[in-house]
């Protein structure tokens, strides 16, 4: 990958940005299906140049099971991204939704004795916050400030240059558990790749799919994968929540291969050609053949109604919504989200999801697609390749944006490099 010749601080730290010719690629590892893209940033968003993605294999629910077959799996959905582009791939920003996700609001404040506000001042509010966190056996994946307050008057995007006593922030931190984050990272290092970064998936499918004005006045969105259904929720702007319901797609086409004794790959089948989430008043009369394991010739193919199967279908669905309303409540993030629902993800797509998310969680429902990422064809350009489009716009961030959603180095950051950057930033 070609590299920027550029730096900026952001908050004591050397980041290197996206440079105009740079090649960013994103890795989504999904349960169901692996995918990359590699893009070239250009003004109002990416241009995606090479595109891979393959069935995946070795993940369940998010997780690691299998190194050998995930990372096989990764290698050829890179490789064939790399052959479209006409580049070589060597860090990729890849998607988390293993580990379980941990969402955690946390404010503090500090007195600053009335001084102009530095960057050093941001540095150690934001330090402060993440020490009063209790991690556990988690690692820290986001730490976003979603507002300031000086002398108690809340509300501020950017404190610096003002003038107060006392600084406070509120942080949401998103940690997930070290096994299951480290097990990923060790399959993309064996692909001979670097990890840019992690990123939530559901935060970067918002990235990727949800409007201005969305964001502002609250939003859920849920990314419905193979293995998992992820939520994020935004409210004046930032991120708030986010959560991992470890239930998806997968689920519903072991449920019809069990049901209906067929195999897996007929199970998928009747489910994306035949299925839906709602009842409709043809289905009665309306027959759907069902090849049944083990067997051959003229009895191996039964006639079921279409209804049969779509009652195997919607309770799983209405599970799954029930369970995403419940983790909202549970959170009291449903109080911010607000009437308004992005679905994203493969399971998205079946007929009458929408309808039935509406009808669950009470709330206007629009299917999300990826905004401002050209070069996607049609198969590629769907809610299904949200996440992976999300994290070419979470990789083209702009200064600005990094320095209000610092990484856990960030937060880290107390060597030599970081007093260096610091004295550099307040003198000049």
């Amino acid at each position: 990958m070609k590299r920027a010749n550029a730096f900026w601080f952001v908050l004591g730290v050397w980041t290197v940005p996206v440079g105009r010719n740079a090649l960013i690629a994103a890795l989504d590892v999904g349960s169901t299906k692996v995918c990359c893209f590699v893009a070239r940033p250009e003004p109002g968003g990416a241009r995606v140049v090479g595109i891979g993605h393959q069935v995946s294999r070795g993940m369940r629910a998010g997780a690691v099971i299998d190194m050998e077959t995930a990372e096989t799996a990764i290698r050829a959905a890179v490789d064939t991204a790399e052959r479209m582009a006409g580049e070589t791939v060597h860090r990729v920003y890849v998607n988390l939704t293993g580990g379980r996700p941990h969402s955690q609001l946390v404010g503090v404040e500090m007195a600053i004795a009335g001084h102009q506000i530095s960057d050093g001042d941001i540095r150690r509010v934001l330090n402060q916050a993440q020490a009063r966190t209790d991690l556990g056996d988690r690692q820290v994946i986001h730490a976003v400030p979603t507002g300031y307050s000086i002398d108690g008057s809340r509300g501020i995007h950017d404190p610096r240059g003002m003038y107060g006593a006392r600084l406070g922030v509120n942080l949401h931190i998103v940690a997930a558990s070290t096994g299951p984050l480290q097990n990923l990272k060790v399959v993309v290092e064996r692909c001979h790749l670097e990890v840019a970064d992690f990123v939530v998936s559901p935060y970067a499918a918002a990235l990727s799919t949800l409007v201005e004005d969305e964001k502002d006045l609250g939003v859920t969105l849920l990314d419905m994968g193979g293995g998992t259904t992820s939520i994020a929720v935004f409210y004046d702007g930032a991120l708030v929540h986010a959560d991992v319901v470890p239930v998806g797609g997968a689920h519903v086409t072991n449920d019809i291969a069990r049901g209906l004794s067929t195999p897996m790959a007929d199970a998928e089948r009747m489910k994306t050609l035949y299925g839906s989430a709602i009842v409709g008043p043809a289905d009665e009369r309306e027959m759907v053949s069902v090849p049944q394991i083990g067997e051959a010739g003229e009895d191996s193919v039964q006639q079921i109604p279409r209804s049969m199967l779509i009652g195997i279908i919607q309770p799983r669905i209405e599970e799954t919504l029930e369970l995403v309303r419940d983790r909202l409540k549970a959170s009291n993030a449903d109080r911010l989200a607000g009437r308004r629902l992005v679905l994203v993800g493969g399971a998205s797509l079946l007929t009458g999801v929408r309808e039935l998310a509406a009808r669950v969680l009470d709330k206007q429902v629009r299917i999300g697609r990826p905004l401002r990422v050209h070069g996607l064809a049609d198969a590629t350009g769907g809610p299904a390749f949200a996440g992976c489009a999300g994290l070419l716009a979470y990789a083209m961030r702009k200064p600005e944006e990094a320095e209000q959603a610092p990484q856990p180095a960030v937060l880290e950051a107390t060597g030599r490099m970081a007093r260096i950057g610091a004295w550099i930033r307040e003198n000049f």
